[in-house]
């Protein structure tokens, strides 16, 4: 069997630590001979490639780092046989000419090292304990951060050292040692103003508040801000739409929210809200929300950190998920650990009963999905010349179950059948986790991109002669700009979470509704500034989801929450049976298919599926797509939001009734009446 060639990634790296310590060697060779136009040539090669390191192969240089050949010793072995060869060069007293040079370069080093310890120092002082954003934190001394330069030590290394370098190299052709202390003079000098800039840094007035300061300003935003309801957030970078998913029904609640983060780098994750965004990492921190007036924390997800927060006996907690789905994810055990599950509607309710994971009937909810409430309604069948259908496979899950989504063993079949017929539109919107488990699945999505992209082009070469329409592209890049202005903060490059909390302090009055407006805007301007009938691949976090809802006739997923979401619009859909069951026990292992179209791995139905949605007299699952949206979502009056606002007052009052009964029994109990009494909130 033939091996396989290495992957082009693979092979540049390799190419490229083959090219770097091919120069070494020749520099090597070169000072020893002494050969000096090929020493300067291995030189130069060795520094261009040490940039085309920093610049494009990070994950080289971690290797280097791990072999304890880092860019120091790198750094040091260059400028050491440089140093070889000027003293070869000449004759035997070459020595005392070069030997405060070479001094010098010693000195330039040790400086190199005191700035990497400086740097440490600085880093710890702006590394805060708690980081926040859409709150004013001016009292803590916030001030922009130190060059990238002074903070990375392979970038300060490259441009710091390289007049020596630089020096050194010149003086080797003419045996001019001036040349070689002008260069180390340079780097001497640039090494010192480094070192004296962070040294400002650490001076009392200079650096950020410290931590018992900054968890002292902390709890008093706490006591003055007096927060009701939060939520709860903890995850990696790709699960952020988890919690982005619920900021708006966080915003449209009675009480005073707030959003409680664990990691720093999901801070910046999190979408465009007015909502105060606090992020405490250490748990020490994250208990003085104890004595708060915090009463509920919504969590979306469960996470490693979720039985950290849930030891705060003062707060109630409910689960709300990030979708419902019929798969088992949609009922986990942890769920029992909560104070209450909130859920959509009564399947929610009778999937946990069937399920046995604890999780009592009592202490289940149904507050339907508040985000819904924008999704528009079913408006007859499709108004233009193309039938827009929405492609949403789910990802292929920890376990790998190859039922789990359609990508690997429909995906492609199902695409093709869709750019087969020529008056269909295309919207395809991958789940963003798509491959991240199995290789097949992110293999599977590329070649469904470009099947999607080939059919573009060739539909485009045939509409040559055809008078298009124009699309409006000058509107969407003005809506693009506004939209942008309102909801993205502008960084100076190497800005650290300091800087970021100073440029994100409390925004504007007025700016949520602002955005709302904007992002209304700008969906209308991007859908009409669509090429008509072109199909698209759409991973931006704009547009959402739920917009590519109200543009779609026709819904093909795979059995995951964008089933349930997609019913509130009582539009048809269709499910990917990938699982290897029969349609019957299909339908029957997950209701949510019910009022589906099933198509098959072969998606031999999607002709017969487009006929339907075209000609509504012939659906027959219409009737049976009102009744699962009752069964999935709940009655559409009162409106979710306002469900979802009467469960988080309810659950409030829980609270507050429990610290009540708790300060009651701790009053009656000797030795405790001199314990801190829990703060009230407003009602």
């Amino acid at each position: 069997m033939p091996v396989p060639l290495p992957r082009p990634p693979a092979l540049l790296k390799g190419l490229v630590t083959v090219v770097l310590a091919a120069a070494f060697a020749a520099q090597a060779v070169a000072a020893l001979l002494p050969d000096v136009p090929l020493l300067i040539a291995a030189t130069v090669v060795s520094l261009a490639t040490e940039g085309a390191l920093y610049r494009w192969q990070r994950g080289v240089l971690s290797l280097f780092a791990k072999s304890h050949a880092d860019i120091t010793v790198r750094h040091v072995l260059r400028d050491l046989l440089l140093v070889v060869a000027l003293l070869r060069l000449g004759e035997q007293d070459r020595e005392t000419v070069y030997a405060p040079l070479v001094a010098g370069l010693l000195v330039f080093y040790v400086l190199h090292c005191a700035i990497q310890a400086v740097s440490v120092l600085v880093r710890r002082t702006r590394t805060l304990p708690v980081v926040t954003r859409n709150i004013d934190a001016s009292a803590l001394r916030l001030s922009p951060a130190p060059s990238v330069l002074l903070r990375r030590p392979g970038h300060r290394l490259l441009v710091f050292g390289l007049p020596a370098t630089a020096g050194l190299m010149a003086s080797a052709p003419g045996d001019r040692p001036v040349y070689a202390a002008v260069g180390i003079a340079l780097s001497l000098a640039l090494g010192l103003t480094g070192l004296g800039a962070l040294l400002l840094r650490l001076l009392p007035g200079r650096r950020p508040a410290d931590e018992q300061a900054v968890l002292d300003w902390f709890d008093a935003w706490l006591a003055d801000y007096r927060p009701t309801v939060g939520l709860y957030f903890s995850g990696g970078a790709a699960s952020a739409y988890q919690a982005n998913m619920w900021l708006e029904p966080l915003a449209g609640l009675d009480g005073r929210p707030v959003i409680v983060l664990r990691e720093r780098f999901m801070v910046q994750k999190i979408a465009a809200t007015d909502i105060p965004i606090v992020c405490l990492p250490k748990v020490s921190t994250l208990m003085r929300l104890e004595h708060s007036t915090l009463q509920v924390l919504i969590h979306p997800s469960n996470s490693g950190k979720t039985s950290q927060v849930l030891r705060i006996p003062t707060i109630k907690h409910t689960f709300v998920n990030h979708g419902e789905s019929d798969k088992l994810s949609s009922c986990n055990p942890y769920a029992k650990a909560y104070d209450e599950v909130w859920v959509a509607g009564p399947a929610a309710r009778e999937r946990y009963a069937l399920a046995e994971v604890g999780v009592e009937d009592k202490d289940v909810v149904e507050t339907g999905r508040p985000q819904l409430d924008g999704v528009l309604p079913y408006a007859g069948p499709p108004a233009g010349a193309c039938t827009t259908v929405l492609y949403a496979p789910t990802w292929e899950g920890w376990d790998g179950n190859p039922g789990n989504t359609s990508v690997i063993a429909a995906g492609e079949n199902l695409v093709r059948a869709l750019l087969a017929d020529p008056g269909a539109r295309l919207l395809y919107k991958p789940h963003p986790l798509t491959g991240s488990v199995d290789p097949r699945a992110g293999a599977a999505d590329l070649r469904i991109r470009e099947l999607i992209r080939a059919a573009n082009r060739e539909r485009a070469g045939a509409d040559l002669s055809a008078p298009s329409a124009p699309s409006d592209s000058a509107e969407l890049a003005r809506r693009t700009a506004e939209l942008d202005r309102l909801t993205t903060s502008v960084f100076r490059a190497g800005a650290d979470t300091v800087e970021r909390m100073l440029v994100q302090s409390a925004p504007e009055p007025g700016r949520a509704a602002a955005v709302a407006r904007a992002t209304a805007a700008w969906e209308e301007a991007y859908w009409a500034s669509l090429p008509a009938g072109e199909h698209q691949i759409i991973t931006d976090a704009r547009p959402t989801l739920y917009s590519c809802f109200n543009v779609a006739d026709l819904l093909i997923s795979d059995v995951s929450s964008v089933i349930s979401d997609f019913l509130a619009s009582e539009k048809p859909y269709a499910v990917a049976n990938t699982s290897g069951l029969p349609e019957d026990a299909f339908r029957t292992a997950f209701p949510t298919v019910v009022a589906a179209t099933v198509l098959t791995p072969d998606a031999a139905g999607v002709p017969g599926l487009l006929e339907t949605v075209r000609h509504p007299e012939n659906d027959e699952l219409a009737k049976a797509r009102a009744e699962l949206k009752l069964r999935l979502l709940g009655p559409a009056e009162p409106s979710s939001q306002e469900r979802f606002n009467d469960a988080v007052r309810a659950l409030c009052g829980e609270a507050r009734d429990h610290r009540a009964r708790v300060a009651e029994r701790l009053a009656a109990v000797p030795g405790q009446r001199t314990g801190t009494a829990l703060p009230t909130a407003p009602r």
